[in-house]
């Protein structure tokens, strides 16, 4: 279906994201539930036994699921390529749903489901009309970011029961903080993702803005004149989110791979041994769609509230 596409902007797509599967930490009742905005390493899925839920993406009309279909790639080349519309949707509440019923009956005792921004997109709605269908079952968070901000949430979801997993994750919540540095706001302009950041729409060309996620919503944090200040800025502002913690950080990138390698070479200087994890991943084709090449993020999800 997106051979045609994919013919358009260039050579086939390689997709290496996460499949989604059904199935549960070994040894817990508890499956936690997320989507594949959450740009987790393979592995970690794979260890945490959590089910990956895709969202869609649309490029010039052909449909795919994201991490399966359609690759970070593929819309990259295509908003380089200015030639093809790249739109996103969520998943609908019948097929979370199917979901749910899928590891309820595979012998899961509750479900934590952990989403991205609402404010960002219809999917933590979508999950809370599923969920409507297992009361007490199935308790729905919204991280209030995407990317690694809401897979370190999902990766702390443990609990005994339902509610217990869905207080761990909100805890994560609030120990993540979300930065990221876009070349154009220009993306997330089009998507209407922009919110009180438009008020730096008029002088777009000559800043180049760091932003973060507040309370769900895009918010500007900061504006520097070049790409290798924001880069610095970008290491100054997680070092004072980190505080006098250790930490776990997880940096990612559009079609920048260098950029985000000189990110993180520069917060383990930075930060040193109280990085006690740290993770490099592209962001998936559903995020990517909205900000575009060249965005840079850093995550940064502390082990304590000192």
């Amino acid at each position: 279906m997106l051979g045609a596409w994919r013919r358009v902007i260039g050579r086939a797509a390689t997709v290496a994201a996460v499949p989604v599967r059904i199935g549960y930490r070994a040894g817990m009742s508890i499956a936690v539930v997320t989507d594949s905005t959450a740009c987790l390493p393979a592995e970690l899925v794979a260890r945490d036994g959590l089910t990956v839920v895709p969202l869609i993406v649309a490029i010039g009309g052909m449909q795919g699921r994201e991490g399966i279909d359609v690759s970070s790639a593929d819309v990259a080349r295509a908003l380089t390529a200015r030639r093809l519309a790249v739109t996103t949707s969520r998943p609908s509440p019948a097929e979370l749903a199917e979901v749910y019923q899928g590891l309820l009956a595979g012998g899961a005792t509750g479900i934590v489901s952990v989403h991205l921004s609402a404010k960002l997109s219809g999917t933590y709605d979508a999950a809370v009309l599923a969920a409507a269908s297992h009361p007490g079952r199935v308790e729905v968070v919204d991280s209030r970011s995407t990317g690694m901000g809401l897979g370190f949430p999902a990766l702390h979801a443990r609990g005994d029961d339902p509610v217990e997993a869905r207080d761990a994750a909100l805890a994560a919540v609030g120990r993540t903080t979300t930065l990221f540095y876009v070349d154009t706001l220009e993306y997330l302009r089009r998507g209407g993702r922009i919110g009180p950041a438009s008020a730096l729409l008029g002088t777009a060309l000559s800043v180049k803005p760091i932003l973060h996620m507040v309370d769900g919503e895009i918010v500007v944090r900061d504006k520097v004149r070049t790409a290798t200040r924001a880069m610095g800025r970008l290491v100054d502002l997680a070092a004072e989110a980190a505080g006098l913690s250790d930490v776990d950080i997880a940096v990612h990138h559009l079609a920048a791979p260098e950029r985000a390698a000189e990110l993180l070479a520069a917060l383990t200087d930075r930060l040193g041994t109280r990085i006690r994890t740290r993770y490099q991943t592209e962001i998936g084709a559903a995020i990517g769609a909205h900000v575009g090449p060249g965005t840079v993020s850093v995550v940064v999800h502390t082990r304590s509230t000192v």
